[in-house]
């Protein structure tokens, strides 16, 4: 990924945002401060109703582009929109048709359309006059993995283009692969926010499991008294390690057991992922209150 400029694009301070009802009354957003970089792609991440949707103004998650008239048709009417002239409309909607691999379907009704297509037409609606900053409202929602690894290329295109674009998302392995920064939010308060290996790292390192047969307990004196090792313990006939950097502290773990005469099993390397990171902050895994 680019390297974003320091310079804000959208910056908020204390933002709030109250929906009454006769019976109650909701802080959908409660005080919640953000500042987006320029040519950053921003990830907003939280549940279902977390207040993620409230905080933008344009909704695309549902798609826009009319089911009676044909791809390349919506294209050109809203380049004309933009105030571009037909035959410069004309050209940029061949140039998107071709860029999201939409060539088979540009002259059939969008009612037509898969999925996929539909959301990548979308897409391209948002970028026919060449923006500075998108929304993306949960941009793969209900997408097969080859559209939506489409769509994954096509925000990278974008980003490399300089585009600033503010991603909304409950899928963490998407913030993960596309996102320079992220904010985890959670009724309606801000969670967590930094880069997403950050705020991997400022849980608990990497766990590394193992197991020995019959000579656990022997294992984990072996290792856990290591200065890489944070925690240390048996789980399920397993050691547990927590060590800062997993790749580093493999080796050496291997190292100390062979020295011992002991001889693994089964090792595995896990890292933690912006899911355990929000079931740090929340107490429970996004997976769950999105589902």
């Amino acid at each position: 990924m680019g390297r974003p400029a320091s310079e804000a694009v959208i910056e908020t301070r204390g933002l709030r945002r109250v929906f009454k009802s006769r019976r109650r009354q909701v802080e959908a957003v409660a005080g919640v401060d953000l500042n987006v970089r320029r040519g950053e792609i921003f990830g907003f991440l939280g549940p279902n109703g977390a207040g993620k949707t409230t905080r933008i103004g344009y909704v695309g998650q549902a798609g826009g582009a009319d089911r009676e008239i044909t791809g390349r048709t919506e294209l050109v009417f809203q380049g004309r929109l933009y105030g571009m002239s037909t035959a410069g409309a004309q050209k940029r909607a061949a140039e998107l048709i071709e860029m999201l691999e939409l060539e088979g379907a540009a002259d059939r009704k969008v009612g037509t359309y898969s999925g996929g297509q539909k959301r990548r037409l979308d897409i391209g609606l948002g970028l026919v006059h060449g923006p500075e900053l998108l929304f993306l409202d949960e941009p793969t929602t209900g997408l097969d993995p080859q559209s939506r690894a489409r769509v994954w290329d096509e925000v990278r295109r974008m980003h490399d283009r300089g585009t600033t674009v503010f991603l909304t998302t409950h899928y963490l392995d998407e913030a993960d692969a596309l996102c320079d920064r992220v904010a985890i939010i959670d009724y309606g308060k801000i969670v967590a926010e930094g880069t997403p290996e950050e705020l991997k790292r400022a849980i608990a390192g990497d766990v590394v499991t193992f197991s020995i047969a019959g000579e656990q307990q022997r294992a984990l004196d072996a290792v856990k008294d290591q200065a890489f090792v944070r925690e240390a313990r048996l789980e399920n006939g397993s050691v547990h390690l927590y060590v800062d950097r997993g790749e580093v502290a493999m080796p050496a773990i291997l190292r100390l057991l062979d020295s011992a005469n002991l001889q693994l099993t089964t090792v595995e390397l896990h890292r933690p992922s912006l899911d355990d990171v929000f079931l740090r902050q929340t107490g429970r895994s996004l997976r769950e209150t999105a589902a």
